[in-house]
C-alpha cells in the first residue's frame, strides 16, 4: 500500500471523567521516542570520549535514530552496515545532512571501530557476533520486540552489563531473551535504565560493553502523545471536534 509497516494511533482519555481527550498520529511519535530511548542510553552508558558512531539496519527507523545520537554525542565519524546494502544511501544522506562522514563497512569492522553502536533491524538470527565487538562499546539493540527476532549473538550479551526500559519484557520478547533462554543470563543481571538516570546504578562503572535493549513500552508513547498535544494547543495546531 505504500505505507510503512508500522502503523500506530494513540488515544489519550481524561483521567477525571474516562472521555477521550485526543487522537494522536503515532507513526512520526513511535519514530521520534524509540529514537529518543537509544539516544538517552547512550547519554548515560556510552565511553567516555566515543567519537565513533555505528549503525546497524538503514531502513526508516534508522535516520531518526542517528539524529538522535548525534544530539547526545560527540561523534566525528559514522559507519554502517546494511543486509542490502543498497539501503546505505540513506545512512549516507542523514549522516551528510548532520555534516558527517560515513563509511560503510562489514560487521567485523564496525564492532571494532565503533565506540557506540545502534542495531535497528528486523533480524531473526544474530548479525553482531561476540567476536566483533572489540574495546569499549555501548550498544543500543532497539529491533527486537517479538518473541523470535534477535540482532546480538547471547555470547555478546552474556559478557555485558545489561540495561533496559522494561526488564520483563526485554527477557520475554527482547533482545536478552535469547539469552534468558540459554540460561547465561537472569532477570537480576538486567537493570532499567531509569535507575541510572535518577543515579539509582553507577551506570557502565568498569564494564568494557554495556547493552540497552529498546522493547519499547506504551508509556512512552502515552508521555510523548501528552505532551505533543498540550504543543499542538499552545501553537493553534489541534483540531478540536465534537464527540
Amino acid at each position: 500500500h505504500g505505507l510503512i509497516n508500522h502503523q500506530s494511533t494513540v488515544f489519550l482519555f481524561d483521567p477525571d471523567t474516562g472521555r477521550v481527550s485526543a487522537a494522536v498520529g503515532g507513526n512520526l511519535l513511535t519514530a521520534l521516542r524509540t529514537a529518543a530511548a537509544s539516544a538517552v542510553s547512550s547519554k548515560y552508558l556510552a565511553p567516555e570520549g566515543a567519537r565513533v558512531l555505528g549503525m546497524i539496519g538503514a531502513g526508516h527507523q534508522s535516520a531518526f535514530q542517528m539524529r538522535a545520537a548525534v544530539r547526545f554525542g560527540s561523534f566525528e565519524k559514522i559507519i554502517g552496515w546494511n543486509p542490502h546494502p543498497e539501503m546505505l544511501s540513506r545512512l549516507a544522506d542523514t549522516a551528510a545532512d548532520l555534516g558527517l562522514p560515513f563509511e560503510a563497512v562489514d560487521l567485523p569492522q564496525l564492532g571494532a571501530e565503533a565506540d557506540v553502536i545502534i542495531s535497528i533491524t528486523s533480524a531473526f538470527e544474530p548479525l553482531l557476533m561476540d567476536g566483533h565487538v572489540k574495546g569499549p562499546t555501548h550498544i543500543a539493540a532497539m529491533g527486537t520486540d517479538t518473541k523470535g527476532k534477535q540482532e546480538l549473538d547471547p555470547a555478546l550479551v552474556a559478557r555485558a552489563r545489561l540495561f533496559t526500559d522494561e526488564v520483563a519484557q526485554s527477557l520475554s520478547i527482547g533482545e536478552f531473551q535469547h539469552a534468558a533462554a540459554r540460561g547465561t543470563i537472569l532477570a537480576a543481571d538486567v537493570t532499567a535504565i531509569g535507575q541510572v538516570i535518577i543515579g539509582a546504578h553507577p551506570g557502565r562503572g568498569e564494564a568494557e560493553v554495556t547493552i540497552f535493549d529498546g522493547t519499547g513500552v506504551g508509556l512512552q508513547d502515552l508521555a510523548v502523545a501528552s505532551a505533543v498535544v498540550e504543543l499542538a494547543k499552545q501553537q493553534g495546531k489541534a483540531a478540536k471536534v465534537d464527540l
